[in-house]
């Protein structure tokens, strides 16, 4: 990782991580419920939506209050979204960062109300921002709303659901991860540009850049997950090939799941010409999403 970049995530890390447990900590709710939330927001993710807010702002060379709020409202949703994915129902899986999956230790009835929780607590917190206009703020929340709902993430794990053991073409497959993982990264680039007032045509390559970053986000996840260990990866590995899910490598073979990352990757960095950076962020974060090891 390029130093530039760990700066920016040491420094950040600590202020997403202490506005998260805010969050958590003012809902009056069940303290088993109260507690099942703050388990997963806890367990040890690289916070990668809600430093890619942070970034895009830090990139536009604009500041803002809410900035951090808006971050955190990417991570709950997120979050929310691994509860329910690793459910029996859905992926079944026990392990998600190296721990047990919140449905292993509290129950699969409690780990659907914490998913649950976590999703309104996202859109709740966005009805809190204090610099941004009423208009943007409105924008903002439907942003979030069809990148998470059918047209977005839930949309692409219904189309993953019933894409498995059949043998989707390229198209096919895109189509679901642009939804299933792009869709939740294209808003917090997106939002980004909204919180900095950037205009229509800069925020149109921001959302290109999101596109090709999301599809290498994707890719570089199938190829993890036959070339990685489970203690690397920190969950089960192999799950796509005993799901018969299609994936870039069982499309493309190894060397072509490569090849097509190495393309998205060069799309996307092409993408960030406009900004007035030798080094953006944005464009270190996509180097890390292509050569992270979990």
């Amino acid at each position: 990782m390029h130093n530039e970049l760990q700066r920016f995530i040491t420094e950040k890390l600590p202020i997403i991580d202490a506005k998260l447990n805010s969050l958590l900590g003012d809902a009056n709710v069940s303290e088993t419920l109260k507690s099942s939330m703050v388990y997963s927001i806890n367990a040890g993710g690289k916070r990668i939506r809600p430093l890619l807010v942070l970034a895009t702002i830090d990139d536009l060379g604009v500041e803002s209050e809410d900035a951090l709020t808006v971050a955190c409202a990417a991570e709950l949703l997120h979050t929310y979204s691994l509860i329910h994915d690793d459910l029996p129902c859905m992926d079944d899986d026990d392990f998600r960062r190296g721990k047990p999956t919140n449905h292993i230790v509290y129950g699969e009835g409690v780990a659907v109300l914490a998913g649950d929780a976590l999703q309104t607590l996202a859109f709740g917190s966005l009805t809190h921002l204090s610099e941004t206009s009423a208009e943007d703020t409105l924008r903002i929340i439907r942003l979030l709303a069809n990148a998470s709902g059918a047209a977005g993430m839930v949309g692409g794990q219904m189309l993953d659901i019933e894409g498995e053991t059949k043998k989707l073409s390229l198209p096919e497959l895109e189509t679901i991860h642009i939804n299933k993982t792009g869709a939740l990264l294209s808003f917090c680039i997106g939002a980004g540009a909204i919180l900095a007032g950037l205009n229509e045509e800069k925020s149109a390559k921001l959302e290109n850049f999101a596109y090709h970053i999301g599809l290498a986000f994707q890719i570089q996840d199938d190829i993890l997950d036959i070339t990685s260990t489970t203690e690397e990866l920190g969950k089960t590995v192999g799950s796509d090939a005993i799901s018969e899910k299609s994936t870039y490598p069982s499309l493309l073979g190894l060397e072509g799941a490569s090849a097509r990352l190495a393309e998205h990757h060069q799309s996307a960095k092409d993408s960030l010409m406009f900004l007035e950076t030798e080094r953006p962020l944005l464009g270190l974060f996509a180097d890390y999403i292509v050569e992270r090891k979990s």
